[in-house]
Formats: structure tokens, C-alpha cells, sequence
């Protein structure tokens, strides 16, 4: 009989902030750091003399200012997963970064709010990694996993009267990861004054049991400190507008338990990401004790063999993608205009789900994903008891997984994007009962901490856990891969449904073409690129026309999270032996984010909204004259005509003859000619409804930018994303144009980094220039704390510069 997981509930992410009458406040520890790589004898104390450190802002990655070297965290191994038959040497597995080492951080803070009768909590978002903390000197904790959240009661080593200095030691061993996984304290550092008497830290928990259109049943479970106390809760809509309100004194142990009816009320959906607010405070003896702001949304989801996913009662399929946390060029340190930009890219693409792979996700992506509606995968480890790597996870699991389980799931179960939890992620442990044990233990832990979502792992051993029942005890079965195993996968598991929990792995190289046009598994050239007619895939992976056509034929697949919506630092496969190379090819997106030519595949299957039509390869093919040289076209229309010159190439129209005809229109024999070419897309009846064409560019004649905002706040932290493009006199793109571009920022702003997308590139992403790959590269332009303009001027020998203002409100 097929198992049936049935969950009926409403979340809400907590905003911390200075509390109503002063009684809460929120002390973000951002800038006046001083920090140094390597270990300092008396680091800990106060007196120590930190003056010839270097001043940095939190968040911070030590590691991303490079430089690039083949050496760093060098690992001779045989990755399992890959299917790998012998040990090799691998190069840029961790990103050829200098990650590897001792760093210390420093800062001081007073606190004069602090005193007699109050509490202070010292709170990390993520520290990587094995954390050691010191506060005037004493030692108040350790945390070794990096992207654990976690925090400490300093109150009793707080110095109310004066300057208060913290110390923070952490160590990045090698052979550690898998790839980049950044250096520092890379997410936020705060400090909690409230009162002794107050809710509990990540001890709220808002459900609902009963939710139609006409109510919702708000069930609020906070944990207090305190006795003769009482909470009070006023819910607020969209608009700011009461709709209701509720006080409650009864207490159980030491939680409060409400239940409040919302009416009339409006569901959160990836459509409609609509967020209420809950206001709560906390009273002893009729004084207000402490109070919380939360924002929430209201919705259902259901897991059902019969119907799938469902989401407010709508079968929805999961259009994922898996994001590492590194932001490219920016390494592993948080910035939120950057998460914004990513899914902003993704929302246009039509995607609707975001995997964390495979740790746990930053705050500031969860709190996005609510307010801009996408569902997510929060994921936990990459690592168990048994290794991938010598010094991961394995070293801490037995001691630490509940510890890091349990403060995952309370920092994070209040953001209605979160829809399952994954306890891992290809974990060794597959095999046999002792892995079977871990996966229940696991799964346990997130169930005590939160009934109301599923649990799913990633599995790659298809057989192994088929056998095992490893497979068969999880909520959700994620199948990595094997998608020739699906069929088996479905009858032989209980759930009566599979995740692809990561699909694809295609390869590719923006702008970079190979012929001839064949799909090929691991192939490698001298030039380290991969092609971008998306026929390459790795040895355990597949096109994403396989993983379609499950999707859409099969009910019981309920979607699939694709590697990856963006490139990433380290894990350079299918060149992980062959130098430079220090990211991976397995984008939508390259590392800057500029979109590659699978963008369009997945978009005119995604986006059902909007019109998709686009032609690939580019047409500067000077050398290749009268060879055949393919055109793809990814377009949500199902056939178009194809003309160079002017001359009909035919008429191509989707079919079922293999996956490929299926989803991409393909002129396979088309001769390169230099001029236009042009598609024409029709509809069913035959008429003509769209066309796009493009050029063979002549010599470079200037640099064009773009924007992604023209305005940008100023707060020393947002960001503009400037495109750079060589484009010759007419403004077409010069494809292969490989120009040395400089960049000088004035005004109110400052030059961040740049990022061309290439991954056998080792120009320094914030030295003040870059060569273009396949014509373009991206400029990250960052506000200062002041309004005005900026003005961003790219020049290059030999062309016209680029000159574009943007503004800092």
C-alpha cells in the first residue's frame, strides 16, 4: 500500500529588530572587524595588540581575494559518485582558493542597555568553520560545523560599563569539502539584549491546523522564560490592517500555546507570495517583557500517491534548482542584492523551487524566498559517520548532527518557502542497516522538531537503498541521477511518488560551441571549455531532455531540483585533473550569472507565461565557411522556420521521435555563411507569431553596458550588476571577443569585482580588470552609505569606452 504524507500548515520567519519601548534590541556586529590569516598566541584576550591587522566588514571571506592555486587543497581521491574506477590528483576540487588555514577576527562593542535582570545573546549566522569564541577573554563556545547557525548566553561575561571585545579563531582544514566552501565569518554576527523574563530564542512555532476560505486556525507555540506570564498577539494583513487578536495567560510548562482565527484568509503561493505579521508580546505583573515580530504566510501542502505535491490543494510540480552558497565572484560572504539578482533570473526562467546543496541555506535567501515565492528544499549535510572526504563531516557527525538538526529546523521552520527538510545528501551511508539506522534517526529528530513537513534525502545508490529499505523509510524518496531506475524506484517504494532531489549535470561553456554536434558523456578539450549545444553530460548524470520526459509523462514524479541553476566555485567536472580550471560547468546561469544558452531550454518549459524564442550558436564562425555548422532553437512554440540569407533552411516542428525533437527545434545540416539568421515561429494554425534574428558581427568598435538596476539603495551593501559587452559599430555582440577591459568607479559608489563566466580563468575577480569571454563579462558596482550618483566608466585598448550612471537613493 502506498504511504500517504498529509501536512496541513502556515509559517513565519522571525525579524528581529529593536523591540517595542526599547525592551528587545538587535545589535548587528558589520563593521570595524580586524582580521588576520593565521594562529596569534593570546588572540582571546582583550589586551592583544590587533592594530596591524587589516579593518574588514562582516559578512567576510578571507579566501575569495585569491590568488588561484593548482596546489591549494590538491586531493588524490576516487570520487565515488562519479562512478570513478582509481584515485587521480584533482585540481580546483575546493576552488584554488586559499581557504585552507587559521584566521582571527576581532571587534569590540559596549552595550549599555545590558544591566541587572537582562540577557545577551551572541548569535551566528554561520562561521566557517570549527568556531572558537571568546568574549573579554574567556571562552564562551565552539561550534565546528560551518553552516551550522548557532548562538551563546553571554550574559555572564558581559562588561555593562564599558567596551566589550570579541574573538572569534576559526580553522578551515584541507580536505575538507567537495567544493568552494568560502573562509570567515561569511554570514551576519549579532547581539540580543532582552529581558530575562522573554521568548525563548528560535522558540516560536506558528502551524495551521484547519485552514478553507473563509478561515484559518493560527496555532502559535512559544517557548517563555518566566512565570506569572501572559502573551499577547495581534495579526496584521498585508496592508497593515488588524485582523486579528488574541492574549492568552495559560501556560504548559514553559510554552504558551494560541489559537487564533484569521478570516477571509489570503494563501502564500509561489504565484501569490502574500505575508501577514504577527506582533506578539510577553507580560509579567501587567509590564511588557519582551516582544517579537514575525512575518508569516498562510498555506497548505499535502504528499499523496494519488495527486503528487500539492499546494493549497493545487497539484504542483517542483521546477527546482540546486544553489551552492558561494555568490560567485563575491566567495561565500552574504549579500543580499546578489541572492535577489539570482532569483530574479530564476523567477523570469520559470523556476519555482530552490534546493540548498547541500547545507544549510543563509537567512537572507529564506527570507527572499518568501517574499518572492519560491518553495524550498532546506537541506542539512553532505556528510554522515562514513567519509567522502577525510576531514568533513564524518569528524563531527556522532556528536554534533542532532545539536545542528535541531538548531536548522528552529532557526528556519517559520518560512512558509520550506516544504521538506533532507537530512543528506549521497551519504556513503546508503549502504547497508547501519545507514538505514542514521537515516531514521535523522528523520526522527526533524519530525520532534517540526510534525508538519516531510524529509527527504538525496540518493544515488538507487540499488543500494532499494534493498536496504533505506529508501523505503523516508517521507520523500530524492533519487540523484539514474533516471533509468525511476520505473523500478516507483514500484519497489511504498511512497507512491519520486523527487528527482538532482537532476541533469549537463555541462557547458557560455558562447562555446564544439563540433561536430554529437552528445557525448565526459568529453574534455584543450581549451578546458565545455559545449554550449547542451550534448554534454558527465558519466553519472544526463541531458536534461531525460529528466522532461519523466517529469511530464509521469504523475508520480513530483519535479526535480536541476545541477545547477548557477555555476560555482570548485568542482571543476569533467576537468578536475587538467589545469586551470577552478569552477564548475554545471551552470543554467555561468558564475557571473549571465544567463547560457540552457536558460531558454528550461524557460520554454518553465515559463508558460511568456514568449521564449532563441537561436544558438552565435554567427561569427570566420574559418568555418560552407561547414555544417548546426541551429538549435529553444522556443515554447512548437515549430518555426529557420533562414540564412534570407534562404528557407525548412521548417522544423517539435515530435516525439527522440527526447531531443521533443524539446528543441534543430536544423542539424545549415552550412555557416556570414550575414543573418533569422527564426520565424508559428502557431498551431500556421501563422506567423514571432521571430528573432541575429548577425555576424564586424570588428569591435565599443563597449555597451547594461544594467540590472539603475537604482540602488545606499547602504554601503547593495549592489548593481553592469553587463559588459563588445559589440561593433551596429551594436551586435563580438561573440569572440577576448578584450582586457578596465574599470574605474566614481561618485558615490565603488568597483566591488567582475566575473566573466570563465572557469579556466584566473584573473582576480576585485582587481579593477578582466578579460570578456565569449564577448562579455559582468561588473559588480557596490553603494556607499551616502546618496548620489555613480558612475561606472570600462574601457579597453582600441575601443570606445562604456560610460553609464546609476543612482544611489
Amino acid at each position: 500500500m502506498k504511504k500517504l504524507v498529509l501536512l496541513s500548515i502556515i509559517f513565519s520567519v522571525c525579524v528581529c529588530g529593536f523591540g517595542q519601548d526599547g525592551i528587545r534590541s538587535v545589535l548587528t556586529l558589520s563593521n570595524h572587524w580586524k582580521f588576520s590569516k593565521g594562529d596569534f598566541e593570546g588572540a582571546e584576550r582583550i589586551d592583544f595588540n590587533d592594530k596591524k591587522w587589516e579593518e574588514v566588514s562582516v559578512p567576510h571571506d578571507w579566501a575569495i581575494y585569491g590568488p588561484f592555486d593548482k596546489e591549494i587543497d590538491k586531493q588524490t581521491v576516487r570520487i565515488v559518485q562519479n562512478k570513478e574506477k582509481a584515485a587521480t590528483e584533482k585540481y580546483g576540487r575546493t576552488g584554488a582558493l586559499p581557504h585552507i588555514g587559521i584566521g582571527w577576527y576581532r571587534t569590540s562593542f559596549s552595550l549599555p542597555e545590558f544591566s541587572q535582570g537582562k540577557k545577551a545573546l551572541l548569535v551566528f549566522d554561520g562561521a566557517m568553520s570549527n568556531a572558537q569564541v571568546y568574549l573579554n577573554g574567556k571562552k564562551v563556545g565552539y561550534r565546528p560545523y560551518g553552516y551550522s547557525y548557532f548562538y551563546f548566553d553571554i550574559s555572564e561575561y558581559i562588561n555593562p560599563q564599558g567596551d566589550n571585545t570579541i574573538a572569534v579563531r576559526l580553522e578551515n582544514k584541507e580536505k575538507a569539502s567537495r567544493w568552494y566552501p568560502g573562509a570567515g565569518l561569511y554570514r551576519k554576527v549579532q547581539i540580543i539584549v532582552k529581558d530575562e523574563i522573554s521568548f525563548n530564542q528560535w522558540g516560536t512555532f506558528i502551524t495551521t491546523p484547519f485552514v478553507n476560505s473563509e478561515v484559518a486556525k493560527v496555532n502559535i507555540k512559544t517557548e517563555v522564560t518566566g512565570d506569572n506570564v501572559f502573551a499577547e498577539t495581534v495579526i496584521k494583513n498585508s496592508k497593515g490592517e488588524v485582523v486579528a487578536k488574541q492574549t492568552q495567560n495559560e501556560k504548559f510548562g514553559q510554552q504558551i500555546e494560541q489559537n487564533i482565527a484569521v478570516s477571509n484568509p489570503q494563501l502564500w503561493s509561489p504565484e501569490k507570495p502574500v505575508l501577514y505579521t504577527a506582533e506578539l508580546k510577553l507580560y509579567q505583573n501587567g509590564q511588557v517583557k519582551d516582544s517579537q515580530t514575525i512575518k508569516f504566510g498562510i498555506r497548505t501542502i499535502e504528499y499523496s500517491a494519488d495527486k503528487g505535491f500539492q499546494l493549497n490543494g493545487k497539484t504542483t510540480k517542483f521546477k527546482g534548482v540546486c544553489l551552492h552558497h558561494d555568490l560567485g565572484p563575491l566567495g561565500a560572504a552574504v549579500n543580499k542584492a546578489a541572492l535577489k539578482r539570482q532569483l530574479t533570473i530564476l523567477k523570469d526562467m520559470g523556476c519555482n523551487a530552490i534546493r540548498s546543496s547541500h547545507n544549510m541555506p543563509s537567512h537572507e535567501q529564506l527570507e527572499l524566498c518568501d517574499e518572492m515565492g519560491f518553495l524550498f528544499l532546506a537541506e542539512s549535510f553532505d556528510e554522515w559517520a562514513k567519509s567522502k572526504v577525510k576531514n568533513g563531516y564524518n569528524l563531527y557527525f556522532n556528536e554534533w548532527a542532532e545539536k545542528d538538526v535541531v538548531n536548522l529546523v528552529r532557526a528556519t521552520r517559520n518560512h512558509p518557502c520550506i516544504v521538506m527538510w533532507s537530512s543528506g545528501n549521497e551519504v556513503p551511508d546508503q549502504y547497508g542497516s547501519l545507514g538505514v539506522k542514521r537515516a531514521k534517526m535523522l528523520q526522527d529528530i526533524f519530525h520532534r522538531e517540526d510534525p508538519t513537513r516531510p524529509v527527504t534525502v538525496g540518493m544515488d545508490q538507487v540499488k543500494a537503498v532499494m534493498e536496504s529499505g533505506f529508501g523505503a523509510i523516508m517521507d520523500i524518496p530524492g533519487l540523484n541521477y539514474r533516471v533509468h531506475l525511476y520505473e523500478e524506484a516507483y514500484d519497489r517504494f511504498p511512497q507512491g511518488f519520486v523527487l528527482g532531489s538532482e537532476t541533469a549535470s549537463t555541462v557547458s561553456s557560455r558562447g562555446v560551441y564544439k563540433f561536430p554536434v554529437e552528445i557525448k558523456s565526459n568529453t574534455m578539450y584543450e581549451d578546458g571549455q565545455c559545449s554550449s549545444y547542451d550534448f554534454e553530460f558527465c558519466s553519472w548524470s544526463n541531458l536534461p531532455d531525460d529528466d522532461a520526459v519523466l517529469q511530464d509523462d509521469k504523475d508520480w514524479v513530483i519535479g526535480e531540483f536541476v545541477w545547477t541553476g548557477f555555476d560555482y566555485l570548485g568542482e571543476p567536472t569533467p576537468y578536475d585533473t587538467q589545469w586551470p580550471s577552478r569552477s564548475s560547468y554545471f551552470g543554467i546561469c555561468d558564475l557571473g550569472g549571465l544567463k547560457k544558452d540552457r536558460f531558454y531550454w528550461y524557460r520554454s518549459r518553465w515559463n508558460t507565461n511568456d514568449e521564449t524564442l532563441h537561436i544558438l550558436p552565435h554567427w561569427n564562425w570566420e574559418g568555418r565557411e560552407g561547414e555544417v555548422t548546426p541551429v538549435f532553437v529553444y522556443t515554447n512554440y512548437n515549430k518555426a522556420e529557420l533562414f540564412v540569407n534570407g534562404k528557407s533552411q525548412g521548417i522544423q516542428e517539435k515530435s516525439n521521435k527522440t527526447k531531443q525533437n521533443r524539446y528543441r527545434l534543430m536544423w542539424m545540416d545549415v552550412k555557416y555563411e556570414p550575414g543573418t539568421i533569422k527564426v520565424v515561429a508559428y502557431d498551431d494554425n500556421g501563422n506567423s507569431v514571432a521571430e528573432k534574428e541575429i548577425k555576424t558581427a564586424g570588428a569591435p568598435d565599443h563597449i555597451q553596458l547594461d544594467a540590472d538596476r539603475t537604482i540602488i539603495s545606499a547602504d554601503g551593501n547593495d549592489l548593481s550588476y553592469v553587463t559588459a559587452s563588445v559589440v561593433d559599430k551596429d551594436g551586435n555582440l563580438c561573440s569572440n571577443a577576448t578584450n582586457q577591459l578596465h574599470f574605474k568607479v566614481s561618485g558615490k559608489g565603488m568597483y566591488r569585482a567582475a566575473c566573466n563566466g570563465d572557469a579556466t580563468s584566473l584573473e582576480l575577480f576585485h582587481l579593477p580588470t578582466m578579460k570578456t569571454f565569449s564577448g562579455k563579462l559582468v561588473v559588480l558596482v557596490q553603494a556607499q552609505n551616502e546618496p548620489g550618483d555613480i558612475v561606472l566608466k570600462v574601457s579597453a585598448k582600441g575601443l570606445n569606452s562604456g560610460t553609464i550612471t546609476l543612482k544611489a537613493k
